[in-house]
């Protein structure tokens, strides 16, 4: 599909990685593990004291995945030290192989001791769970005292070991002035297990009917928790996907040539300008440029696109992709971190941590939604307290401690950033490579996009359209005269022209008396006559009659084709149309942004009557011709000034102002580096199915976010009032703490679950 482009597209590719290009900044950027977050809270905390570091530029902290980015001049271990005062665990993450199977390994591990803990808590609470439900619980007097002490017992075991991590979370968050998730949890079941712990021993002191414990509550709390953590965790995991599978197609080994021999060797040890053998069926190592032999390689990795690309001596290959046929020799040009599937995933773990303006309007909500928790279980405490009816302790007991189990805010902390992963993930799959979460919102609210037509809607560069021989000569015939004649021409229409004989076999004459003539075409004689080749002035000038064509040739310009005629011995023998043909799926693409909803611009430096004609066959809805390159970006400002969300898509250096002026940029991934470097989104094949692509992506993570707080914010708006006995008055009924425990668990667990349903959302290509 976009065949032409793909040379310089690779080019680019190599061009933009370390120390060639403008994509990698030279900040220093740094990645951390952080252990001990429990909610959004957290993420506020350390977010804070990663930024108020001294050489600190930006810092972004990822609940979902427990990890930190942050870019500027400063020194991993000094961040480490900084995480860790704040009261959290921190580690530097380096992206090796290695890492990322410890990690898995390392939350596998999590994971079953979550699910051990749960079921050590639920193997206390549940027995008495049901001796309650069934009224069997012994009295506070006599052997009954006793039962409760052992069981006061067991529960202070099943705190210290299922839930110690709630209790030291919440003491470091109180020595760091904070409070998190762990407060409130570490409040509720102390609490709970302090009053318990009071009535057993001392049960005078309150009156009879106040005289219950709630050592199972604690205990089954504790327990629905942790389970509930243990299923968020493995549901989290599936979020990564997209890196985990970037990340396999790293091959492990490289087949190097070495002294004459060919010996495979571990991919660290591979190095600059090594010459490598490639054999059928393997991955390619690392990236380079063939010298010997040919094949065809599979780039889907990279493109989306699933066909094989032939490779031959000179043609670059990316390591990661699959050679599907034939045996090669490279010579390694980028390797380790420095290559191009290196830097895909980098991009697509920076725009994973990264935060659209709804993320951090969450954040902020979360930062002081702990505080306000704390202050509504105080009203609710002094409310039940003041005017609540006997037994009060056990009234103010179950209601403070049930506001603040379900005020946790794990959900809410979780909605955006689990879907922003799954979402640049998708968008990964197909070819689009967002680089912030920010453009990842922007796309889904564009209402016009803002096309460049040279390399965007058309494929670039010029290429013969029609062959129309003028008498008995066929059109190859006509085709190879031409080819002969504009050989040694350095025209980018000769270079059209050439090109078509060539892929033609046709066979090229030698011209003798070559003459360029400005403005006009070219002269020479070949096989002792003279040919002619150029425009309808140089036959006017040369005194050649044209009527035979000369109706042809009008339509075909009207159509923004370049007619040139080709005249023998003064005689006319055809012509020859040269034009930047439209790329064969723009029309479709362009199709798809109409039946999304959106307003589609074409902007072009082109003569008007040429962006006509190609706007007529992609059925654009307006057409910006002659336009000058240092205007394209006052033309986007324009369209925003009517109030327009404006997407721009273009490729070259004079897109660049316009694709950062825009709202969204997109970058056709054929493109230059310094128009990427302006843009959000990166479509890493030259079609704009991937803007599209992207759209659609973008609009289906911003409606999953959606839900996503919708679930948070209800479930603790409404869960709140409730468990603060707002129903009492009217139905006598109080919210159940263990109810309210997994309530709050279950709530990460579907906001989790909503966000991988984005997994199996497909943009619909229509090809």
């Amino acid at each position: 599909m976009w065949q032409g482009d793909r040379r310089v597209f690779f080019r680019w590719l190599f061009l933009s990685l370390p120390g060639k290009g403008y994509i990698v900044s030279k900040q220093n950027t740094i990645h951390l593990s952080i252990g001990g977050m429990s909610c959004a809270g957290c993420v506020a905390t350390v977010e804070a004291a990663l930024q108020k570091t001294s050489g600190v530029q930006a810092a972004s902290v990822n609940f979902a995945e427990h990890s930190a980015e942050v870019s500027g001049d400063v020194d991993a271990n000094a961040l480490i030290k900084v995480v860790e005062a704040a009261g959290y665990e921190a580690a530097e993450l380096k992206g090796t192989d290695e890492e990322a199977q410890e990690k898995e390994a390392a939350e596998l591990s999590y994971y079953r001791e979550l699910l051990k803990k749960a079921a050590v808590a639920a193997a206390v609470g549940a027995p008495l769970f049901l001796m309650g439900l069934f009224g069997a619980m012994p009295g506070l007097i006599g052997m009954g005292r006793l039962f409760w002490l052992v069981v006061a017992a067991l529960s202070l075991f099943v705190l210290v070991y299922s839930g110690g991590r709630f209790f030291t979370g919440a003491w470091k968050s109180f020595k760091n002035h904070n409070a998190n998730m762990d407060t409130l949890i570490a409040l509720g079941t102390g609490t709970a297990w302090f009053f318990s712990m009071l009535i057993t021993l001392f049960p005078a002191m309150v009156p009879v009917q106040a005289q219950h414990v709630y050592f199972e509550a604690a205990v089954i709390i504790i327990a629905l928790i942790n389970f509930g953590s243990a299923l968020e965790m493995r549901a989290r995991g599936k979020t990564s996907e997209a890196i985990k599978r970037l990340i396999g197609l790293r091959p492990k080994t490289a087949r190097a040539v070495r002294n004459g021999e060919e010996i495979d060797v571990p991919i660290e040890q591979v190095g600059l300008d090594e010459i490598l053998r490639v054999r059928p069926g393997e991955k390619i190592a690392v990236d380079g440029i063939i010298i010997e032999g040919h094949s065809s390689v599979d780039e889907s990795m990279l493109t989306g696109e699933p066909m094989p690309v032939e490779k031959q001596a000179g043609d670059e290959v990316v390591g990661g992709t699959l050679n599907k046929s034939g045996s090669f020799l490279f010579r390694a040009t980028r390797i380790g971190k420095d290559t191009a599937l290196a830097r895909i995933i980098e991009m697509v773990r920076q725009a994973q941590n990264s935060k659209p303006a709804i993320g951090r309007l969450v954040d902020k909500i979360a930062s002081v939604f702990v505080p306000v928790v704390l202050i509504i279980a105080v009203i609710t405490f002094m409310a039940w307290f003041n005017f609540g009816p006997e037994p009060k302790a056990a009234y103010v007991l179950v209601a403070t401690m049930t506001v603040l189990i379900i005020a946790c805010p794990c959900a809410l902390g979780l909605a955006t950033p689990i879907s922003i992963m799954v979402g640049v993930g998708k968008a990964a799959e197909y070819g689009v490579l967002i680089r912030n979460g920010e453009a990842l919102q922007r796309a889904g609210q564009l209402t016009t996009v803002v096309l460049d037509k040279t390399g965007t809607v058309t494929q670039g560069a010029p290429a013969v359209t029609a062959i129309i021989p003028a008498s008995a000569w066929g059109e190859d015939e006509l085709l190879q005269h031409a080819a002969s004649l504009e050989a040694v021409s350095e025209h980018p229409l000769a270079e059209a022209v050439v090109a078509a004989a060539k892929q033609r076999e046709l066979p090229l004459t030698a011209v003798d008396d070559f003459q360029a003539i400005p403005g006009h075409g070219v002269s020479g004689l070949l096989a002792g006559k003279t040919i002619l080749f150029g425009n309808r002035k140089l036959m006017q000038d040369q005194q050649i009659p044209l009527d035979a064509l000369a109706k042809r040739a009008a339509e075909l310009a009207r159509l923004g084709q370049t007619p040139m005629f080709v005249a023998l011995d003064h005689q006319l023998v055809g012509l020859i149309a040269v034009a930047d043909p439209v790329k064969s799926d723009s029309k479709a693409a362009i199709e798809r942004l109409h039946q999304a909803g959106l307003r589609v611009v074409m902007l072009t430096g082109d003569n008007r009557a040429t962006a006509e004609a190609v706007a007529a066959q992609v059925n654009v809805d307006e057409v910006m011709a002659e336009v000058l390159p240092q205007d394209k970006s006052n033309k986007v400002a324009e369209l925003q000034q009517r109030g327009e969300v404006v997407g721009m898509v273009g490729d070259g250096i004079n897109d660049a102002p316009a694709l950062a002026r825009a709202d969204v940029g997109f970058a056709i991934g054929s493109g230059t580096d310094v128009a990427i470097e302006s843009a959000g989104i990166t479509l890493m094949r030259g079609s704009l199915h991937g803007v599209a692509d992207a759209i659609a992506v973008s609009k289906a993570t911003l409606r999953n976010i959606k839900q996503n707080l919708f679930g948070a914010f209800i479930y603790n708006s409404l869960g709140i009032p409730v468990a603060a006995g707002i129903l009492f008055p009217l139905t006598g009924m109080l919210l159940n703490p263990m109810i309210a425990g997994a309530a709050m668990a279950m709530s990460s667990v579907t906001v989790v679950s909503n966000a991988n349903r984005l997994r199996l959302f497909k943009p619909g290509e229509a090809r």
